[in-house]
């Protein structure tokens, strides 16, 4: 059969067989008298080979050698194929990955597009001031920057600078944000968590409040704490308890003990609960390896200081007559301070 012939029973284009003989690939076992190619059924038999092969991602010079070399064996080949398929995948998801933001973040042009594009370049690559740079310098750009990619930057960012420019961005740009972020905090590394955390907590509003409601029992005291403070700060009942074990440890204790009482204000949880629960682990005592029992007495007669009301103040009393004078004396001091509102 001619070339042409042979193209259209195989599919392959009479330029690709003319490029295989070149190669030596897929060459014609014969030429008519007039000079042209003339190829048998074992010719064509050697394309479908080479075909299959291709279809593999093999290149042409792996064909050629897998053909004619009796003793090839495939399995290096194709474990070469597979990683460099793995890569091309890992290459071209990524690509997905901003084509998809680009286009959530509508832009209006192609100026806009580019100015998009070169931003989120900017925060993923370079040193920490250049990341930190490239946010801030694009001000109130930044809001057509879609909030997912703000956020699974921040997620990323081990630096604290350039999280903090992050955390800003989002404030400007948070649409999207909280699921990336969702994700983060529940993350198996504790540093994501921690960032997860710190960004929900100054979102804020009733979906992050959400989110970070499930991280008060983070096994990770900073993300808890994080949390607990900002799920108490909306008014949050369920950040009580662990508010309270964040004065009894002395961590961030004054924090805990003002969303305490911002708790108690708003009615959220009454007083006589909130001294319950600082007397009873008081007297429990703190964590393994913690502060004894002094220290944590003083902290609650500061934090009853910060509650007021009557069950504060009868609190107070009890603790001015405690037999260690520091403690004693914290509590008449901060009696002296305590308002008595009224409130039990």
């Amino acid at each position: 059969m001619l070339i042409g012939e042979l193209a259209r029973r195989s599919g392959v284009s009479v330029r690709m067989l003319r490029h295989y003989d070149s190669l030596g690939l897929v060459s014609p076992s014969g030429r008519t008298a007039a000079g042209y190619r003339e190829y048998a059924s074992a010719d064509l038999r050697r394309l479908v080979h080479v075909e299959s092969l291709r279809s593999l991602g093999m290149p042409l010079a792996a064909v050629k050698r897998a053909l004619d070399d009796d003793g090839f064996s495939p399995a290096g080949l194709l474990d070469e194929l597979r990683e460099s398929t793995r890569r091309r995948i890992a290459a071209d998801t990524e690509l997905l990955d901003r084509l998809d933001e680009l286009r959530s973040a509508e832009p209006t042009g192609w100026q806009d597009a580019v100015r998009i594009v070169m931003l989120l370049t900017a925060v993923r690559s370079g040193s920490g001031a250049r990341r930190q740079q490239a946010v801030l310098a694009h001000g109130d750009g930044v809001a057509a920057v879609p909030g997912a990619a703000l956020a699974e930057a921040l997620l990323a960012e081990e630096d604290a600078n350039v999280a903090g420019a992050l955390r800003w961005a989002l404030a400007k740009s948070p649409a999207g944000a909280i699921d990336v972020l969702e994700t983060g905090s529940v993350a198996s590394d504790p540093a994501v968590r921690r960032r997860a955390v710190s960004a929900l907590a100054e979102l804020g509003g009733p979906d992050a409040i959400a989110v970070l409601q499930g991280a008060l029992d983070d096994g990770d005291a900073d993300v808890r704490e994080r949390a607990a403070v900002a799920v108490g700060a909306a008014g949050g009942a369920a950040a009580a308890p662990a508010l309270v074990r964040m004065v009894i440890d002395g961590r961030r204790d004054v924090e805990a003990s003002e969303t305490l009482a911002g708790l108690v204000r708003e009615g959220t949880v009454t007083a006589d609960e909130v001294v319950a629960a600082l007397t009873s682990a008081a007297e429990a005592g703190g964590e393994a390896g913690g502060p004894g029992p002094v220290d944590e007495l003083v902290r609650v007669a500061q934090a009853m200081a910060e509650l007021g009301g009557r069950a504060s103040r009868r609190a107070l009393e009890r603790l001015a007559h405690h037999p260690d004078r520091f403690v004693s004396q914290t509590a008449e001091v901060n009696l002296r301070r305590a308002p008595d509102d009224g409130a039990s």
